[in-house]
C-alpha cells in the first residue's frame, strides 16, 4: 500500500512504516485540494484570498446581507423603521454556533434556514421576527458571493497594476535590447525584449480595463425573493424601493429585473478570471522555454533551493512559472464550468446554480495566488542579454532573409527575390556558412546591390521594423 493510501487510512491514527514511528498531524491531512493542502497551497493561492472566500467569511457575508437587509427595509418603512439597527446591533453582540449550522446545513441542503433560525433566536422575539423578510435562500447566498467576488476582485485589481508596473519597467529597460522573434518555436525575425515585455503589458493593461467596465456591470444586488418576483413585499413599488436601498447599503449595482437565474454576471467574473490566467498562461510559457539552458535568455528570481532537485543538483526549475500554466487550466476548465450554470431551469435552477459553489471560490483563489507568482517571477527576472544577442546570430543571418528579400524586390521582383534568398538559405543551411557570404556569391544579387548594402540587410539588428515604437505607444497607455 503507498504512503499516501495508509495516510488516508490512518488520517487519526499514527503512522507505522517498517517500525519507524511518523506522527503526522491532523491538520496537514484534512485537505484533498492543492489550493488547501499544507504542503501546496502557498503555490496555488495566497492566505489573503483564502479568508476572503473560507466558510467563516462566507458566513459573515450572508449575516451582513441580512443586516443590510433590514436596514433597507427599515429606510423604506416596510419593517418598523427602529428594526434594521435592532438587528444589527444583536447580530454583532452575539456568536454563531457553526457546528449546529453545518449540522442543519447537511440535512437543509443549504445553510440560510438554519442560520436564520440562529438570527431570529439572537434578535428577540420582536426583531427577530422581522429577519429575512421576504427573502429567498438564493437572495442571501448570492449577495454573500457577490460581495465576496467583490473583494477578491479588489485584490486581483491590485496584483494587476504592480504587474503593470514591472512590465512598464521591463519594457522601458530593454526596449532596444535585440533577440530573435520566433514563430513555431523557431527563428522568425528579430524582435527586441522590450517589445515581448510590451506585448505581455498591453494584456494586463486589457484586463484592466475590462474590469473597470465589468464591475457596474456585473456586481449586483440580489432580492428577489421566492420566484424572483418580489411579491412578497406586494403589488406596489415597495420591492423594488427596498432592492435599491440595499444596493446602497452593501456597495452594489442596483439591477432592472432579479437575475436568480441569468447567471452572465458571474459567469462573465469567472471567465475574466480565466482570461487573465491565459494571459499569465502566455508568459509563463515564454519564461520557461527561455529559461531552457539550449535557450538560457531569462531565469526566474534565484532563491537558494528554488526549483530543486532531489537528484540533479545542478537543476533550477522556473516553479513560479509552472505553477502558473497549471493555475491557467485550472481557470479556463472552471469558466466551462460556470458557463454550463448558465443554463438554469425556469425560475430556479436545480443543480446548475451549486456548480458556481466549487468553481467561483476555487478560480478566485487560484488566479490570485498565479498573479502573485507572476508578481515574483517578472519582479525578480533575470534577464541575459549576451545570451538573446547570441541567439540572434546563432542561425548566421538566416532570420533576415526576409530582410534581404525586401531589400532585392525592388530590383527583381518580390517572387525572383524570394527564390534567390531561398536559394542562399538553402545553401548556408548546408554548408555551414552566413547568408552574407552565400548571397555574395550570387552575381544577380551582386549585380544589385553593394557588398555594404548586403552586410547591413544581413544583419539582424537592422530589422527591428516598429518595436521600438509600439513599445512606446504602449507605454503611452495609462
Amino acid at each position: 500500500m503507498s504512503l499516501f493510501a495508509q495516510l488516508s487510512r490512518a488520517s487519526r491514527q499514527p503512522l507505522r512504516l517498517t517500525g519507524i514511528h511518523i506522527h503526522i498531524p491532523k491538520r496537514t491531512i484534512g485537505s484533498v485540494s492543492a489550493i488547501d493542502s499544507s504542503i501546496f497551497r502557498t503555490l496555488f493561492g495566497t492566505e489573503e484570498i483564502r479568508k476572503v472566500f473560507d466558510d467563516e467569511a462566507y458566513i459573515t457575508r450572508c449575516i451582513e446581507a441580512e443586516a443590510a437587509l433590514a436596514r433597507a427595509q427599515s429606510r423604506c418603512n416596510v419593517i418598523p423603521p427602529h428594526i434594521g439597527s435592532m438587528v444589527t446591533q444583536k447580530i454583532q453582540s452575539h456568536s454563531l454556533d457553526m457546528d449546529r449550522l453545518r449540522r442543519e446545513t447537511e440535512i437543509v441542503g443549504y445553510p440560510i434556514l438554519p442560520l436564520v433560525r440562529q438570527l431570529s433566536a439572537m434578535c428577540g422575539a420582536d426583531a427577530g421576527k422581522y429577519v429575512h423578510w421576504g427573502a429567498t435562500t438564493q437572495d442571501i447566498m448570492d449577495l454573500a458571493s457577490i460581495l465576496q467576488m467583490k473583494q477578491g476582485l479588489e485584490m486581483v485589481d491590485g496584483l494587476l497594476t504592480e504587474i503593470v508596473g514591472i512590465l512598464r519597467g521591463l519594457s522601458v529597460r530593454y526596449r532596444d535590447t535585440p533577440m530573435a522573434g520566433r514563430t513555431h518555436l523557431q527563428h522568425a525575425l528579430p524582435v527586441t525584449f522590450g517589445y515581448k515585455c510590451a506585448v505581455w503589458l498591453s494584456g494586463f493593461q486589457r484586463h484592466q480595463q475590462r474590469l473597470a467596465q465589468m464591475r457596474e456591470r456585473t456586481l449586483l444586488v440580489q432580492f428577489g425573493g421566492a420566484a424572483g418576483s418580489l411579491a412578497s413585499m406586494g403589488d406596489g413599488d415597495d420591492g423594488i424601493r427596498v432592492r435599491r436601498a440595499l444596493a446602497e447599503e452593501l456597495g452594489l449595482s442596483d439591477p432592472a429585473i432579479t437575475w436568480h437565474v441569468a447567471r452572465d454576471g458571474v459567469a462573465e467574473i469567472t471567465n475574466y478570471l480565466a482570461l487573465v490566467g491565459g494571459t499569465m498562461g502566455k508568459v509563463a510559457l515564454d519564461v520557461i522555454v527561455m529559461s531552457s539552458n539550449e535557450v538560457g535568455e531569462v531565469s526566474e528570481p534565484f532563491v537558494p533551493h528554488r526549483g530543486a532537485s532531489s537528484t540533479m543538483p545542478q537543476k533550477r526549475n522556473p516553479i513560479s512559472s509552472e505553477v502558473i500554466l497549471a493555475a491557467s487550466k485550472i481557470l479556463r476548465s472552471n469558466a466551462g464550468l460556470v458557463l454550463d450554470g448558465m443554463v438554469a431551469d425556469f425560475e430556479r435552477a436545480s443543480g446548475p446554480w451549486h456548480l458556481e459553489w466549487v468553481a467561483v471560490p476555487e478560480s478566485f483563489v487560484i488566479a490570485v495566488g498565479a498573479l502573485a507568482q507572476m508578481k515574483f517571477a517578472l519582479g525578480g527576472l533575470c534577464v541575459h542579454s549576451e545570451a538573446m544577442l547570441r541567439n540572434l546570430h546563432s542561425t548566421k543571418g538566416l532570420i533576415v532573409a526576409e530582410a534581404v528579400m525586401m531589400g532585392l524586390a525592388p530590383a527583381v521582383g518580390r517572387q525572383r527575390a524570394h527564390d534567390i534568398v531561398y536559394e542562399a538559405c538553402r545553401e548556408s543551411i548546408e554548408s555551414g556558412g552566413t547568408l552574407e557570404e552565400e548571397l555574395l556569391k550570387k552575381e544577380e544579387v551582386t549585380e544589385k546591390m553593394s557588398v555594404e548594402r548586403v552586410m547591413a540587410l544581413c544583419d539582424p539588428v537592422n530589422y527591428l521594423g516598429a518595436s521600438g515604437r509600439m513599445v512606446d505607444d504602449v507605454l503611452a497607455i495609462d
